[in-house]
């Protein structure tokens, strides 16, 4: 972790020994008392933290604060099949390193149904995955998540002056970067929101293809090469950030 990521209730409380922060703290960056570390309060501001005692109780934290407030999220909103309890945790974590502002986990025909039942749900433990890949990314900022939502009503909350796009091997007519590309006369990057849809490890159904069609969605492809739901989702966030200028 790049930046050691507190709840706003825990910053004036020990933090446990057994608690991964502390050991990240004490055995990856080796700090010792009167050291500082890089913190963050999730959704507030960055600053330093300053190990003030090590106790059997844990750490004593004294911490500093930035003026300012972290940059808002990019206008990413991503719909994602539900898969695999194993790849959902992979797609938390590096899509919220990436920068996303959102992403809903939504139910889809040829995923399964226990998916939204799994643990990662049903405990909260997805959350970990988000701050894990916020504090990656240097950031106290973390998207919004839902899960076992319904396709058709995830689709329909979408705004139709966003650029709208859904990641088809199989039915679609270009590259998805294609509608990302700025017009010839303008130069200009994009500037509006931005959906992009992955069906889950099967893929989308014909009936799905199409309610996208309905909806006006376009259809794009990251190439020939058939990828995992969790490769394909780095690819088209990285190609849709940099289309972004958000890192210029």
């Amino acid at each position: 972790m790049n930046i050691v990521l507190f709840e706003r209730e825990e910053i004036d409380q020990w933090l446990p020994l057994a608690d991964a922060r502390a050991q990240h703290i004490l055995g990856v960056l080796r700090r010792s008392i009167g050291e500082p570390f890089d913190a963050g309060i999730i959704d507030g501001p960055k600053g330093k933290g300053m190990l003030v005692q090590e106790h059997p109780q844990g750490l004593e934290i004294e911490f500093s604060w930035e003026d300012g407030e972290e940059e808002e999220l990019p206008p990413i909103d991503l719909i994602i099949g539900l898969s695999r309890p194993q790849t959902n945790r992979k797609i938390l974590q590096e899509a919220t390193a990436l920068g996303v502002r959102s992403m809903s986990f939504v139910s889809t025909e040829r995923g399964e149904a226990s998916y939204a039942k799994s643990r990662l749900w049903s405990t909260g433990e997805w959350r970990r995955h988000v701050i894990a890949g916020a504090a990656q990314a240097f950031t106290t900022r973390l998207p919004k998540v839902a899960f076992g939502q319904d396709l058709q009503e995830s689709v329909a909350r979408t705004r139709t002056d966003a650029v709208r796009i859904v990641l088809d091997n199989y039915e679609s007519p270009r590259a998805f970067a294609d509608y990302l590309k700025p017009p010839p006369q303008t130069g200009q990057p994009v500037n509006q929101a931005v959906y992009l849809a992955f069906g889950a490890e099967r893929g989308w159904t014909s009936d799905e293809r199409q309610l996208f069609r309905r909806s006006e969605f376009l259809f794009g492809h990251l190439g020939a090469r058939p990828l995992r739901t969790e490769t394909a989702i780095i690819a088209a966030v990285a190609i849709t950030r940099s289309f972004m200028h958000l890192d210029a």
